[in-house]
């Protein structure tokens, strides 16, 4: 008996292997069916059938975001962060939509260079033909032309363009971590204040220049500036500028300790438009003894050069206007005084 169990062991174990080798073969079978009709599935197109299309808005505001007064990105409603999730399991879409912000705080950093930061833009290569491809650079005023400091920014690659470190932090944290604003404002300040700047520019460029008649305008701290100007060129700037428009000018003559002969011909050559809920160029009272104030028709300091614009140049040519007066009035009396003076020469011979 039991040598009869012996025999017939081998067959049995022989059978199961088998048909465990069938049932393995099966199963790699089907995964290899399966795999062919997933690759015969375009995912892609499967998931585009339950997404919106990518359609974005094209401004920060049409986004219904705004950078606060703290240079973070919030909802204009709600005041929250910037939420990557709008759509819940729609990634794709997320992720478009992301992008297409991207692209708008692109473009509100580089207004940001021009106008915060009073930067140009240069096109790379400067000699590029028509249909070549170009890029550009940012450039500070002074850029090529100081000669003691020059500061060289550059970014990484990917997403970020001119003006930017990462894009991430501009719009989950704040402009001051994201763009290199912070780099350009600081290396601005050591490179002198606006006043040496203003100083600098009048000693190498303004006073060399030909011009009879010089007009200044100077807005907010340019006042200020202009100011100082006087206080070290004083008989210069006399000589020189024949009219000063100021607009909200930051200027005071009493913490800049400006001479009486300063005030005097600022009284004479200067007027100064500030913000006011007044009509425009409506007279106000002077604050200081310096010279005339006016309204510029706006109590928004940043609006108070442009509406006063045509103002401004009436006041310029009725300065000039009176300027050339003298001058043929006096070049009219040294006419009369030397015909005078011939004529007597005339009688005692």
């Amino acid at each position: 008996m039991l040598s009869h169990l012996c025999a017939a062991t081998p067959a049995l174990y022989i059978l199961w292997f088998t048909m465990a080798q069938v049932a393995g073969q099966e199963d790699r079978e089907k995964t290899t069916a399966l795999k062919d009709l997933l690759s015969r599935i375009d995912l892609d197109e499967l998931m585009k059938k339950d997404e919106p299309p990518f359609t974005f808005p094209k401004t920060l505001e049409e986004f219904e975001y705004a950078f606060n007064e703290y240079g973070q990105l919030r909802h204009i409603k709600t005041g929250e962060p910037f939420v990557f999730n709008a759509r819940e399991d729609l990634h794709r879409w997320n992720q478009k939509r992301y992008e297409a912000l991207g692209e708008i705080i692109t473009q509100y950093v580089y207004e940001l260079l021009e106008k915060k930061c009073n930067m140009t833009k240069a096109i790379l290569p400067v000699d590029a033909s028509e249909d070549e491809p170009t890029t550009f650079i940012y450039l500070s005023p002074d850029a090529l032309s100081n000669p003691s400091k020059l500061l060289v920014l550059i970014q990484g690659s990917g997403v970020v363009r001119a003006g930017q470190w990462a894009r991430r932090l501009i719009i989950n944290q704040d402009l001051d971590s994201g763009t290199q604003i912070p780099f350009i404002t600081r290396a601005m300040e050591e490179n002198g204040s606006s006043e040496e700047h203003v100083l600098y520019v009048w000693d190498h460029f303004v006073s060399k220049a030909a011009a009879k008649n010089v007009f200044i305008v100077a807005h907010s701290y340019g006042g200020l500036s202009f100011v100082e100007l006087m206080n070290q060129r004083e008989m210069q700037v006399k000589n020189r500028v024949c009219a000063v428009a100021l607009t909200d000018s930051a200027h005071n003559i009493w913490l800049q300790e400006t001479s009486k002969g300063t005030q005097d011909w600022m009284q004479q050559h200067c007027c100064n438009w500030v913000s006011s809920p007044e009509p425009l160029d409506t007279p106000l009272d002077p604050m200081l003894p310096d010279c005339p104030r006016v309204s510029a028709g706006t109590e928004r300091h940043e609006l108070t050069s442009w509406l006063s614009f045509n103002s401004i140049f009436r006041f310029f040519s009725e300065v000039l206007e009176v300027k050339e007066d003298e001058e043929m009035e006096e070049t009219s009396n040294i006419v009369t005084t030397r015909s005078s003076s011939l004529k007597s020469k005339h009688q005692d011979l």
